[in-house]
């Protein structure tokens, strides 16, 4: 997380939609998981880590669009981290 948010902050000034939307994405995995882990059911957690993987898969395009307009050249290196942590969240919604 803290390797994309360096690279967003080196982007072109009107990209930073982009930047704030990479972020919130980063952030809504985080904070989904601690909530997901604070609850009893099974159900409840399983539910908040839907929506952290789903976040997750936001973050995975948001690289993608970096991708493509040139901004970054470690799009392999995050996508294989960002599909390290989808198999955690999997492991966890079983």
């Amino acid at each position: 997380a803290e390797e994309l948010c360096k690279e967003g902050a080196k982007w072109p000034r009107g990209l930073g939609y982009l930047s704030d939307q990479l972020k919130r994405a980063m952030a809504s995995v985080v904070l989904n998981l601690a909530e997901g882990n604070a609850r009893m059911s099974k159900q409840e957690r399983r539910r908040f880590f839907e929506v952290s993987r789903a976040s997750l898969a936001e973050v995975s395009a948001c690289i993608d669009l970096m991708q493509a307009f040139g901004l970054t050249h470690n799009s392999q290196s995050f996508k294989s981290s960002l599909c390290e942590i989808s198999k955690m969240l999997w492991g966890l919604m079983k």
